[in-house]
């Protein structure tokens, strides 16, 4: 992601409270790497001293005063509605409030009838590319039309890799079409639309179950004819919590480093934990500029 952006225009990028290490750090390695000009609104006292103690300099940043939390948020997506910058990063900021100045309907980024969802980039040793899954961390159970919103944001996320037609796996617990399940017949309806160019730049398959998805020699036992199976670069889950936990599994047991921004609002909006790693919040920094008009 970061060789795609050298050479690129720069995005401005504003932190909201970034009054932590991680966050700091993790602007500071944005703009070493050139691509990003950085701005910092939180309390300048406390950005100056964990500067000093990081060993940054405080020089690189624009910074902008606000000293509590809620009213740093509203003025980083204030900023982002003027025009002033083009990425929108969580710092210390709770997400609950974070999010609560992203989607206030008079002066947030959220653009009439538009569906937020948390799109991830997954990098793991155990697999031959990076993988774009959604959606892990907004959405609980999302119903037919967010889900075909989910589809279309990771085909945009896969182009913005340089992935021209990316292949996509709606993820169920079977493969086969089971009339029982929701999210069999959500897959089965969202994979013709595919084939019939309501949903377009990618192709399109499921229900498809996780193994199949990822695994070659799985589809090849279970005899499985698909354009996507066993090469997927791309997972759509049915709900949170098989999305959060395969998200989870992947960093915590599987060793793999990760991005994530929240899709749907008027700039990408890194959403990430904050006890995430500075290495986290640069990836997801570099897939937002990526991402950003």
């Amino acid at each position: 992601m970061i060789s795609a952006l050298q050479g690129k225009q720069k995005k401005r990028l504003v932190a909201a409270f970034a009054n932590d290490a991680h966050t700091i750090e993790a602007v500071s390695a944005a703009t070493d790497l050139n691509i990003i000009e950085p701005i910092l609104v939180g309390d300048e006292v406390t950005i100056r001293q964990v500067c000093e103690k990081e060993g940054i300099d405080v020089n690189k940043f624009k910074i902008v005063q606000e000293s509590d939390e809620i009213k740093a948020a509203r003025k980083a997506v204030e900023m982002i509605n003027l025009g002033e910058a083009d990425v929108l990063m969580k710092g210390l900021v709770s997400t609950d409030k974070y999010m609560r100045a992203i989607l206030d309907k008079e002066k947030g980024l959220l653009p009439p009838k538009a569906i937020l969802t948390h799109v991830s980039v997954i990098e793991m040793p155990a697999y031959h590319k990076l993988l774009v899954v959604s959606d892990v961390a907004i959405i609980p159970a999302p119903d037919l039309a967010q889900k075909v919103a989910i589809t279309n944001y990771v085909i945009k996320t896969a182009h913005a890799l340089g992935i021209e037609k990316p292949k996509v796996a709606l993820i169920a617990a079977t493969e086969q079409m089971s009339t029982g399940m929701q999210a069999c017949i959500d897959a089965a309806i969202i994979s013709k639309m595919n084939d019939r160019g309501q949903i377009a730049g990618g192709v399109v398959d499921g229900p498809l179950a996780l193994d199949v998805a990822i695994d070659p020699e799985s589809v090849q036992i279970k005899k499985l004819v698909s354009p996507v199976a066993g090469d997927a670069d791309a997972l759509v889950f049915p709900n949170i919590e098989s999305g959060n936990v395969f998200f989870k599994a992947s960093t915590k047991l599987a060793g793999g480093e990760l991005a994530a921004v929240v899709m749907g609002a008027k700039c990408p909006a890194i959403l990430t934990s904050r006890g995430d790693s500075s290495k986290t919040k640069t990836y997801s920094i570099a897939l937002a500029c990526l991402i950003a008009k």
